[in-house]
């Protein structure tokens, strides 16, 4: 929501500036200046990208501007709850009595309680295969926290390529349309012999490109590149809260401590607070096991 309103205060502001001059919005609608700018400027993305990031490109800019749903502290919340019933098992059963529940998740009746957990996948895997590891090898606390932070880099880089690509193509649309208003003034010189209206407004067309690459470089496809990079960081914040939880308890801290790490690790805006997190807690114990997979 908030990209679209950006964007039209964007819009808006120039649109109504140039109104203000007495300028004439018609002078502005230049299809051929589009189509060289905007044609170029995804070829060059095709170009430049494999087809899997090409695929992170369009998904992360519709999930942008479609206001994809990030972490919000209910998120956070939900999470640290799930750690907290899983490492309060694994401590009072041993690491055995999860095995049935990362194997097989959806007949988990603890991960059951989580469905938008669940739908994380990448959050979802790095739970379940770190367990798996804890479960099956004697990794010291040093080594998985290793383990882990090699992953989570891995993941970042991978989604960060969408973005890097989009911001080099941000800042190539400045070039592409110094190329789409050169190639007007081309058109402007076969016109000398034409009446002065005439090429005044060939060259006014032509100075559309520029205008056109500049806006959309700085008034549009920077930002949003920008925001997509904000939403990859934010998945990385996310995997961290879960890992300071695990390396924490697998370092010997109790559940209720290795929580607390975690609850610190979650960006302060969106933090529980530590009586927020005390009184969920409560409440879940309070709740019998089908009332609360009911509920969900």
């Amino acid at each position: 929501m908030f990209v679209i309103i950006g964007g039209l205060v964007v819009l808006g502001s120039i649109v109504s500036g140039y109104l203000l001059e007495k300028g004439n919005l018609s002078v502005l609608f230049q299809p051929a200046e589009v189509l060289i700018i905007f044609g170029a400027a995804t070829g060059a993305l095709v170009i430049a990208s494999p087809p899997y990031v090409l695929k992170g490109v369009i998904k992360g800019i519709i999930s942008t501007i479609t206001g994809g749903k990030g972490y919000s502290k209910k998120d956070y919340m939900e999470t640290l709850l799930l750690l907290s019933e899983l490492l309060t098992k694994i401590r009072k059963e041993g690491l055995i009595s999860i095995e049935q529940d990362i194997e097989e998740p959806e007949n988990s009746a603890i991960l059951s309680r989580y469905p938008e957990f669940m739908k994380n996948h990448h959050a979802m895997r790095f739970l379940t295969d770190t367990l798996r590891t804890v479960m099956t090898t004697t990794v010291s606390p040093y080594e998985l926290e290793s383990i882990l932070d090699n992953e989570i880099d891995t993941l970042h880089e991978v989604e960060s390529k969408p973005v890097k690509n989009l911001l080099n193509i941000a800042d190539s649309l400045p070039g592409l349309g110094i190329v789409a208003a050169v190639l007007g003034v081309v058109l402007t010189m076969g016109k000398m012999k034409e009446p002065p209206e005439v090429i005044g407004h060939s060259v006014g067309a032509a100075l559309v490109g520029t205008f056109m690459g500049v806006l959309m470089c700085y008034g549009f496809v920077g930002p949003l590149a920008r925001r997509l990079e904000a939403n990859v960081n934010h998945e990385r914040e996310y995997l961290n809260v879960i890992k300071s939880a695990l390396v924490a308890f697998v370092s010997g801290a109790a559940p209720q401590i290795a929580i607390e790490f975690a609850r610190r690790s979650i960006p302060h805006h969106l933090r529980p607070t530590f009586h927020e997190l005390e009184e969920e807690v409560r409440a879940l114990k309070a709740k019998p096991v089908a009332e609360t997979v009911t509920s969900s």
